[in-house]
């Protein structure tokens, strides 16, 4: 197991990290999802090795790596460029840490001949990366990671400058790889909620340097622990209400301020967070569209309704044109209620 206690890092006096402690076990995928600048990449270069924390220590099955420098830790890492050797072909490229490590010659193009089989390049092996499209070029430098058979492989962002449907494509088969290494730890940093919570075993939600929250993916997208967390797991982003309780009713500030149901609270400041896809049209609330996008099979529209911007998700490809208006409905009863501080108070209501 990888152990990370109290890691804290800050440059010019700005916190990277601040006082990171989280548990990284093998033979699963750990995704660290947070927007850009949450610190994802300083806590994987941490590990590596390539950046040294202020405090804190890290310990791998109970070998302090706290001060050992990059070349002495087994490490293996992916990032978002394929940084492949142009000189070298396909297999000498996946042989070469193999090489450097003493591994004889033959031995070592033997064992990257049959990582390229298992990443779906076997018929490539005498190309050289300028040969190769931009999957396959991170192909190599995924085959080139995985050869080294090191305890703890890192991924930054790997799939981040492919196109969509092949990045699709090589999640699967990256997780499906993983899953075949015994002993590895892996972890993978993404901005991407969705990639997160469909590649990750485990999810540890970051930002500003933090680790907000921890669990198994679909645990803590039905159950963010505060509104950071919700607005960090959810995309398209969750749409955030302002509400008042008093006497005994709910109002939603934003929306005209009609009383409307709502579970037994203090009186009080709470947001209600209402994800998209519990948006729908059909309803009588008056919303105008600014945006509307198209992403595969699904629509994403961005409204205004009162003062209130709300972004709806339907699971088909609509046309709602700039400026038109239609009702909507606010599937209420699914909302999370978040206090005044941030914290959610009820538990997630089920999702169908």
């Amino acid at each position: 197991m990888l152990r990370l206690q109290e890691i804290a890092l800050a440059e010019a006096k700005v916190p990277h990290l601040a006082g990171i402690t989280l548990d990284f076990r093998p033979v699963q995928m750990t995704t660290l999802l947070g927007r850009t600048g949450a610190g994802k990449t300083t806590l994987l270069r941490v590990i590596a090795g390539m950046a040294m924390p202020d405090k804190g220590r890290i310990t791998l099955d109970g070998t302090d790596w706290s001060r050992l420098p990059p070349w002495k830790r087994p490490v293996a890492m992916v990032t978002q460029q394929s940084i492949n050797y142009p000189h070298l072909s396909v297999l000498d490229n996946v042989a070469f840490p193999l090489t450097r490590a003493g591994v004889s010659r033959e031995a070592a193009r033997a064992q990257a001949e049959a990582m390229l089989v298992r990443v779906g390049l076997g018929a490539m092996t005498g190309r050289h990366p300028v040969a190769l499209s931009g999957g396959q070029q991170q192909r190599v430098a995924i085959a080139r990671a995985l050869v080294k058979r090191a305890p703890v492989l890192l991924m930054d962002e790997p799939f981040v400058n492919l196109d969509y449907k092949l990045r699709e494509g090589l999640r699967e088969e990256l997780a499906e790889l993983l899953r075949k290494e015994a002993g590895t730890v892996a972890i993978y940093a993404s901005t991407d909620p969705r990639e997160a919570l469909q590649m990750g075993d485990a999810i540890v939600l970051m930002a500003e340097g933090r680790a907000l929250q921890s669990g198994r993916p679909r645990q803590v997208f039905a159950a963010p622990a505060t509104l950071a967390v919700a607005a960090v797991v959810n995309d398209p982003p969750i749409n955030l209400l302002p509400a008042e309780v008093s006497g005994g009713q709910l109002r939603l500030v934003s929306l005209g301020n009609e009383p409307i149901p709502g579970p037994d609270l203090p009186a009080g400041r709470y947001t209600l967070g209402l994800r998209a896809e519990d948006v729908r049209t059909g309803g009588d609330l008056p919303a105008r569209v600014v945006l509307t996008e198209v992403s595969g099979s699904e629509t994403v529209t961005h409204l205004e309704a009162g003062s209130q911007s709300l972004v709806m998700l339907e699971r088909a490809v609509k046309t709602h044109n700039l400026g038109s208006r239609f009702g909507l409905h606010l599937d209420l009863s699914r909302a999370l209620i978040f206090d005044a501080q941030g914290l959610r108070l009820t538990p997630e209501p089920a999702h169908g």
